[in-house]
């Protein structure tokens, strides 16, 4: 069973649920433009594989996709965020034999400074924080999000727009919200995300357009690259701008990417 919630002022939830007392649950955030979810095959396709890699019962979309539907309508531009917890029960942390899944539904407004970044560019700064490895939760969206938190905490000190976010092994992952890529001798290349890392809606999709090689990616070589960008699904592709101390020409940046992007159209 599946219960579904939207989001407002009077909306409430159980102290009981157990996606606010141990994070088990997962996520999706999507755009909206002209009363449609961009990219919703993807994120309907995200939220399937959370389910069966936590080992969720199986979501029923019909109902989900009428609230979306009913909910997005009117907004021109805005911010649709699904979030799925396991709902009450069980003893400790051991899941309940059956759920009830609450599934909370948010339209936000959609935030404007994002529609400059790709003019504007990105600086980012190696975040001090480090992504533990999980094989098991890697990839996934999950309402485990202290990491980041510490990430965005240690970023208030560190003078940039993002935090390049490493592995314990000094791998290059994401950023503190988003995936990113790089070009080389006009070939992308995008970190692994086999042992921690989410990976990205928006990220998936670039890679129905374009060959991506995905690799064990160090700082060196990202700086070294001809152009990185960075990516999700509400910012779309950002030039990065700055690594550190390290400057890329963004023009040249978009230049590249346009041209692989027309090669391949």
């Amino acid at each position: 069973m599946q219960t579904i919630i939207t989001a407002s002022e009077t909306s409430s939830i159980s102290t009981r649920d157990r996606g606010l007392n141990y994070g088990d649950g997962f996520f999706t955030t999507a755009m909206v433009t002209d009363g449609q979810v961009e990219h919703w095959a993807y994120h309907k396709a995200r939220l399937i594989e959370c389910a069966q890699r936590l080992g969720f019962p199986l979501l029923e979309f019909n109902s989900l996709e009428s609230q979306i539907t009913q909910q997005i309508a009117s907004h021109p531009q805005a911010v649709l965020k699904i979030v799925i917890t396991r709902g009450e029960g069980g003893r400790g942390y051991a899941p309940p034999s059956e759920c009830n899944l609450n599934i909370i539904v948010s339209v936000l407004p959609y935030p404007d400074h994002y529609n400059s970044l790709t003019d504007s560019g990105i600086s980012l700064a190696i975040s001090p924080i480090k992504l533990a490895v999980q094989p098991h939760l890697a990839g996934l969206k999950t309402l485990n999000r202290l990491e980041q938190v510490l990430v965005k905490n240690a970023l208030q000190t560190q003078h940039s727009d993002d935090a390049l976010v490493l592995d314990y092994n000094n791998n290059v992952i994401e950023t503190s919200a988003a995936n990113i890529f790089a070009i080389k001798n006009h070939k992308i290349f995008s970190p692994r995300l086999d042992e921690c890392g989410i990976k990205g809606v928006f990220l998936q999709s670039l890679c129905d357009k374009l060959a991506v090689e995905f690799k064990t990616v160090g700082v060196d070589e990202l700086t070294q690259a001809d152009a990185v960008f960075i990516c999700n699904s509400l910012m779309k592709i950002v030039p990065v701008k700055s690594i550190d101390e390290h400057c890329f020409d963004i023009v040249h940046s978009q230049s590249l990417l346009n041209e692989l992007l027309a090669k391949e159209a």
